[in-house]
């Protein structure tokens, strides 16, 4: 099946909003987890930016695609602006609910502009949703790992899934339906959004395995 990459003058916009705010949302949590560690100033930071630009860098990596960050130097700098904000306030301050949503935000935005970023260089729909699923999801995996701190994959709450419909959905209405990356994007971050948000107020799981 032949895709056509969605306009890439039209995606310009998207990709840098998305960018941005997944970076920063990611980053703060990565933050947190180094600060609820008791970890000084330069360990947040190192924590920022694996959690806010690791997933992203292993898509680039993947699909051919510069580095996002070594070329624009801001996104290293919204990292150390969430660690100075985690290191200026107390922990205690940073409640676990309000941070789960903010990364069902960051999730619903990543998985979306991961897909679509694939799908401009030419990546079938779907190793492009999976790059989707990379983007939104490996840099919490790495935090977790390095961390040493039990992942969210193996706490039985619908994460992944998550991700995986809404890159599924932006791909789908982006490659086969012909929509523009603005109108795919944020229909397939909205159904992220919306299965994230029933897992963390209502408890949504899926069946574990009976044996």
């Amino acid at each position: 099946m032949t895709v056509s990459p969605p306009d890439s003058l039209d995606l310009v916009g998207l990709f840098h909003l998305l960018d941005y705010l997944g970076v920063a949302i990611f980053a703060l949590t990565g933050a947190l987890v180094a600060a609820r560690a008791r970890q000084d100033f330069i360990t947040c930071a190192f924590f920022a930016g694996m959690t806010g630009m690791g997933g992203g860098t292993i898509r680039d990596l993947l699909i051919g695609a510069p580095v996002f960050w070594i070329g624009e130097e801001w996104f290293v700098a919204v990292c150390l602006a969430a660690t100075f904000a985690v290191w200026l306030l107390r922990t205690d301050r940073w409640p676990g609910k309000p941070l789960r949503w903010l990364d069902a935000i960051g999730l619903s935005a990543y998985c979306a502009f991961g897909a679509l970023k694939a799908l401009s260089f030419g990546i079938s729909p779907v190793p492009a949703m999976l790059m989707g699923v990379i983007t939104a999801t490996f840099g919490g995996v790495l935090r977790d790992i390095v961390a040493g701190q039990p992942s969210i994959l193996l706490q039985r709450e619908i994460y992944v899934t998550a991700a995986i419909v809404g890159a599924g959905v932006t791909v789908l209405l982006s490659a086969a339906v012909g929509l523009n990356g603005w109108a795919a994007g944020s229909a397939g971050a909205a159904c992220a959004f919306a299965i994230r948000a029933g897992a963390i107020a209502r408890g949504w799981k899926l069946p574990i395995h009976p044996g």
